[in-house]
């Protein structure tokens, strides 16, 4: 069986999740009346671009798999896909839905005051959205369920799912496609911005929210980037040039220290950049640097743990180190995130690993931590000679 895998990409899982962590670690402490940095540039945008690099990574590995598999079988098994997607994503999923509304607001150490007594305001259409797999229109139009808000990413890119592995199939211009939908996205996003500007309509609003949160212009970025890798195309040596690289990462970190953000395509020129690090880590043989070492390899393997559980580790350890009297940030960091990694962990060995083992049933191309410990026998870019045009 063929095999894509990737290095250093469950290191930048990894560090999309520690973004995520410290932007919700600081916004409890502020909830909490903890000195906090909540109010800091670099804090107040860091989790949601963690967000927006999950889903240009998910955009680039579906997208590559998907071609990888048409190029082996000569077509797409959506059925098998949507399999694997479901062995994936629903059991934890699901643990934390059912969790959040039934179990943890009625734990006094996670207690969140007023959000916890919250949780069946408009109980059962929020829990029916939820169920639904669309927590970012519960977000949109009811108050967050604590420990679960954070769901409404996974929500989006089920609601990807739904669409990419079609668009794959049918369209046989794979650039015309993954252009088109970044077009039409930013097209909508653009005549929302206009009408929210001159609008000033509470409906207008709400669209426009849900659809900025809807982020599939991000997956189809780093679809655009797999493409680009798949095909082997012209554009890679200038990708995977040092100076390109190092200016890449260095305008990354300036931009993030200084909390810039990127009047009306912010999240897509984030993207863009995301994508470029994405590319040089996964298949860049003079790549400036590697993450692939055995604790990030696992970091970023319980990343979709980390990424579910953080809010309860964050709150019990607050809580924890409040009673107490400890309020060092620093020590506030440490318990949050080892209790994040054991909570995950526990969730990995022993509840969500028996479920990623079973995707290997329905897949023509294995990946993931299925491929990692597979038989070698890895897919390779298509060459310059593909059938399909190689420039981009």
């Amino acid at each position: 069986m063929d095999k894509v895998y990737f290095p250093n990409l469950n290191g930048l899982r990894f560090i999309a999740a520690f973004l995520v962590i410290i932007h919700h670690l600081e916004q409890f402490k502020s909830m909490f009346g903890l000195p906090n940095n909540w109010k800091n540039p670099f804090v107040s945008i860091v989790g949601p671009l963690g967000v927006v690099l999950f889903f240009v990574l998910s955009g680039f590995l579906i997208t590559y798999l998907l071609m990888a598999e048409e190029r082996k079988t000569g077509t797409i098994a959506i059925r098998k896909f949507y399999i694997r997607r479901i062995l994936r994503i629903w059991p934890l999923y699901y643990l934390i839905v059912l969790a959040g509304f039934f179990l943890l607001n009625h734990l006094s150490l996670l207690n969140v005051g007023d959000l916890s007594r919250a949780v069946w305001v408009d109980g059962w259409p929020k829990l029916l959205l939820f169920v639904l797999f669309l927590p970012n229109i519960a977000y949109a139009f009811f108050l967050p369920v604590p420990f679960v808000s954070q769901s409404w990413s996974v929500g989006v890119e089920e609601q990807f799912y739904l669409i990419w592995p079609w668009l794959m199939k049918k369209t046989k211009n794979k650039k015309r496609a993954l252009f088109g939908v970044l077009a039409v996205y930013l097209l909508v996003k653009f005549l929302l911005q206009l009408a929210h500007k001159f609008a000033s309509n509470s409906n207008v609003e709400l669209v426009y929210g849900i659809w900025g949160n809807f982020s599939i212009d991000c997956m189809a970025i780093g679809g655009i980037y797999a493409l680009l890798l798949f095909r082997n195309a012209p554009a890679l040596k200038i990708l995977f040039n040092r100076g390109v690289q190092f200016g890449t990462y260095l305008l990354l970190v300036l931009l993030l220290i200084t909390g810039t953000v990127v009047p009306h395509v912010h999240f897509e020129v984030y993207a863009l950049l995301f994508g470029i690090v994405i590319i040089n880590l996964a298949a860049n043989p003079r790549r400036l640097f590697s993450l692939d070492t055995p604790w990030l390899n696992y970091l970023g393997t319980i990343s979709y743990g980390l990424y579910m559980y953080h809010a309860i580790a964050i709150v019990a350890g607050l809580r924890l180190l409040s009673s107490a009297g400890i309020h060092s940030g620093v020590i506030q960091y440490a318990v949050s995130i080892l209790f994040a990694i054991i909570i995950s962990s526990v969730s990995y060995e022993f509840f969500e690993k028996k479920y990623i083992r079973m995707k290997a049933r329905f897949s023509e191309v294995i990946s993931g931590e299925n491929a990692s410990k597979a038989p070698e026998n890895t897919l390779k870019p298509l060459s310059t000679q593909s059938h399909e045009s190689n420039t981009i």
